[in-house]
């Protein structure tokens, strides 16, 4: 018998917790050479003098739906992730589809992404995997590190583009995968939106088609 998502999510989260290495500040030097949007942008999330991020932990409360045409579904999820020698992004769901609960799991380690979905604990839905869920999960590691763990980008391997109307393209290079995304700040400094081509939409893990996401 399969373990839960519950079990895995916390097995597959602690095994990353135990590779915490020593913790090293960011500095005004980590800075110079970084278009001055990003620059800018580090100072005002306050990651100068901070630790650099090794992982980080986030909980979410919100909707989401299955398709253009289907109706929202209240969710609530946890997530974790991780950025060290063995880099990983785990996404535990749940919520009520039809009337019946559902729990779904997204695993990126390394290179490779997959994505479950049970309905009642019992029934398997979707099991996605392949090139378009990795490239996307890729694409999903920028939007994090780029919003919720700002830090994270001074380690990563991303080729910045400064462009008009406060805009910065970011073509990211992540564990043999590249893919790109337009930032743009306000002219406080915050980050307002990141919009990319590189995703995919899939319901079932099996169709995917392509749209830009934001």
């Amino acid at each position: 018998m399969k373990p839960g998502f519950r079990t895995r999510f916390e097995r597959e989260a602690s095994r990353g917790l135990a590779q915490m290495a020593a913790e090293v500040l960011v500095t005004e030097e980590d800075l110079i050479g970084l278009p001055s949007l990003l620059q800018r942008y580090l100072r005002r999330v306050g990651a100068v003098g901070m630790p650099r991020v090794q992982n980080f932990f986030v909980r979410f409360r919100g909707e989401m739906r299955r398709g253009h045409n289907a109706g929202w579904m209240k969710i609530q999820a946890e997530q974790y992730s991780f950025l060290g020698r063995e880099p990983a992004r785990l996404f535990l769901v749940k919520g009520t589809l039809s009337g019946l609960p559902f729990e779904g799991l997204h695993c990126f380690k390394g290179p490779t992404a997959t994505m479950q979905v049970r309905v009642a604990a019992l029934f398997q839905v979707v099991d996605a995997k392949g090139a378009e869920m990795d490239q996307g999960e890729t694409v999903t590691m920028f939007n994090d590190m780029c919003l919720l763990a700002p830090a994270t980008l001074l380690d990563a391997d991303v080729t910045w583009e400064e462009g008009a109307d406060m805009t910065l393209k970011g073509t990211l290079n992540y564990q043999g995968h590249r893919v790109s995304a337009l930032l743009t700040f306000d002219e406080d400094g915050d980050l307002v939106n990141f919009i990319s081509e590189d995703r995919f939409q899939s319901s079932d893990g099996k169709t995917y088609l392509r749209f830009p996401w934001s």
